[in-house]
């Protein structure tokens, strides 16, 4: 039989993603996130969620730019550590082991241990009670092309091992189940 609980946000799993900003080294940081997705493909859009509060947040409004680094189950360490420290007190990029990249459209950084950086450049952002939306345009998406499916060109998740995000608790993806269109598909 089903059960209320109060309302609340259990939409998962969603990626677990490592959001880095700042213009120059000395404002660079990392913080991990997960209220972060796709709000259009035509033209290419998603958000963030941020919390006012949060170190990061001050230095997006400042810059109106960030990059979304996908994360790996090999870094779910340092994903998880970038989220639970400050960048007030922490140099992330150093102490996390992590190498500062050049974007090729934003002045944010990109991670270059991070398998897909997407480049956003914020559009709006919409106060929303807990958390502010930084509604963002992609300007670019920069790969790793280890992860390039050789015979079909596209990103492969499987080899990149992506890390998800469930209820306080971080998880690698599994195996593939099926493809888009795969219910429907002639035998």
């Amino acid at each position: 039989m089903k059960q209320n609980w109060k309302p609340g946000t259990m939409i998962y799993p969603l990626p677990a993603v490592m959001i880095s900003c700042g213009s120059e080294p000395s404002e660079y940081n990392i913080l991990t996130a997960s209220w972060v997705g796709t709000i259009c493909s035509n033209p290419p859009m998603c958000y963030v969620s941020i919390r006012p509060e949060r170190h990061s947040h001050g230095i997006l409004v400042k810059n109106m730019e960030y990059v979304i680094n996908l994360t790996t189950e090999e870094l779910a360490r340092v994903t998880d550590w970038c989220g639970v420290v400050s960048g007030r007190d922490h140099r992330k990029f150093e102490e996390a082991g992590l190498t500062p990249g050049r974007s090729s459209v934003v002045r944010a950084p990109l991670i270059e241990e991070s398998p897909l950086c997407i480049e956003c450049r914020v559009k709006e952002v919409l106060s929303l009670g807990s958390h502010d939306m930084f509604v963002s345009d992609v300007v670019n998406v920069r790969y790793d092309d280890r992860y390039i499916d050789s015979d079909t060109g596209a990103f492969d998740m499987k080899r990149a091992r992506l890390l998800a995000y469930v209820h306080g608790n971080y998880y690698g993806l599994g195996e593939l189940i099926g493809h888009f269109g795969w219910s429907v598909k002639k035998k």
